[in-house]
């Protein structure tokens, strides 16, 4: 049921003018409040946390269709960041929230302190649920100023924000925000190829060259082939690390995070080769999810951040626990 009102909202208010004027850095007033009204942000809480108390498969359709749907609003990350605050008994977010790790920061004198790199849409954020160390911030809005802008290769702001912040919502951390975030990111990954995969099969049964359509090429089906496998790949690594974080354990995490960044990757590159020049265009869809693909692959740590994690505790279990600890993921 929350699959379908989800579906019916975007295709509803989410029009081609909608996404130009999100492309341009534009923040989508009229779109935040219907999705607020649904009640989204909460949706990956329970019933007893004021949220729809979905099961896990449940909430990993919610957020692929968030992919599939290209939606250019941090829907992904207030649901995460409320799922958050709800785990260390913070207030929940009033309005859009972010995620963001930054053990660089320091409290001096009950300030919290220093910068905060790439944060999507910062400049429109109610709060942040922000890290460092083994303490989880709920920093308001006023509590910070943009320090740089930024955009990500969607063109979606990703503005450095500098905190100085009297520090009055503080708690444990339950669990990490890259996790968090990375989990997020690798269901929407699984949405955004889904799509590509779907625009890729058409466009290639439709353009016709040298008298037949692409589709009949064996070269193409071999890459739409290719496609189809990465997206499974990503579907099913996206499943692993949602059910990794349920159970806290970072390794699972980054195994199904790294395994959807690759995907991502991947996968962008065969949709765009198939559509030719039409697929770089922005009067083309796929460059929505293109582009998204590209970016979700480098936020909340990124492959190189997952796969170093990943190395070191393949070091560290050495040969006798190698093996198991590959098992267990």
């Amino acid at each position: 049921m929350l699959a379908e009102m989800i579906q019916r909202l975007f295709e509803r208010s989410l029009d081609d003018k909608a996404q130009g004027q999100a492309r341009d850095g534009q923040w989508l007033d009229s779109l935040w409040a219907e999705v607020a009204e649904m009640g989204l942000p909460l949706a990956l809480l329970s019933e007893e946390q004021g949220g729809f108390g979905l099961s896990p498969t449940e909430q990993g359709e919610a957020l692929t269709l968030l992919g599939k749907l290209a939606v250019p609003l941090p829907v992904a990350e207030t649901m995460g960041a409320n799922r958050l605050f709800a785990a260390a008994g913070l207030p929940l977010a009033e309005g859009a929230a972010g995620l963001a790790r930054a053990d660089h920061l320091t409290v001096e004198n009950g300030i919290l302190k220093g910068r905060v790199d790439r944060v999507a849409w910062g400049e429109h954020l109610d709060c942040l649920a922000l890290a460092v160390g083994d303490t989880l911030y709920r920093v308001p809005r006023s509590g910070w100023t943009t320090a740089e802008q930024g955009f990500a290769l969607n063109f979606h702001p990703r503005p450095s924000l500098e905190i100085a912040w009297e520090v009055d919502a503080q708690a444990p951390l339950p669990h990490c925000p890259l996790a968090e975030g990375a989990t997020l990111r690798a269901y929407q990954i699984a949405g955004a190829l889904e799509a590509a995969l779907d625009m890729t099969l058409s466009h290639t049964a439709t353009r016709v060259q040298f008298g037949k359509p692409l589709q009949k090429n064996q070269v193409v089906q071999h890459e739409l082939a290719k496609l189809a496998g990465e997206l499974a790949c990503a579907t099913a690594a996206a499943d692993l690390a949602g059910e990794a974080l349920a159970r806290g354990d970072v390794l699972g995490v980054a195994a199904g995070s790294l395994r959807a960044r690759e995907a991502a990757g991947n996968g962008a590159g065969i949709a765009t080769q198939m559509h030719g020049a039409i697929g770089f265009t922005r009067e083309h869809a796929l460059h929505l999810y293109t582009t998204s693909l590209w970016s979700w692959r480098d936020e909340f740590g990124g492959q190189v951040f997952w796969a170093k994690l990943l190395g070191r505790a393949a070091v560290q279990a050495g040969g006798a626990g190698y093996w198991p600890m590959v098992t267990e993921l």
